[in-house]
């Protein structure tokens, strides 16, 4: 099972989307990345979103990559946001409810 996750940080005012087998795990790494890797600017990320994938990797790195490509702040605080109704490409996410903050 894969998953797409969205990570904030409060320090430096900036979200992460990654996908992961282990969207849990990948928070604990992402916090102790070093400095030289984006998420290593911040020691603080939290998980706002989870959303499992109706499909493989291959269509994890495909979302992920489509959320990245539209450089919007605004969608990805959208996709944080419980009601939000996914439709198009986002169809095949799934809100994983019990990792919200």
């Amino acid at each position: 099972m894969f998953y797409i996750y969205i990570l904030f940080s409060e320090t430096i005012n900036k979200y992460y989307i990654g996908q992961s087998q282990d969207p849990w795990n990948r928070l604990e790494q992402h916090n102790e990345n070093t400095p030289d890797k984006y998420t290593g600017k911040s020691k603080d990320w939290t998980l706002k979103a989870v959303f499992e994938i109706k499909g493989n990797r291959s269509d994890a790195v495909k979302i992920e990559q489509f959320i990245k490509s539209q450089k919007s702040k605004k969608l990805t605080e959208k996709l944080i946001e419980p009601s939000t109704e996914l439709d198009g490409k986002l169809a095949q996410l799934v809100r994983v409810p019990h990792v919200r903050d």
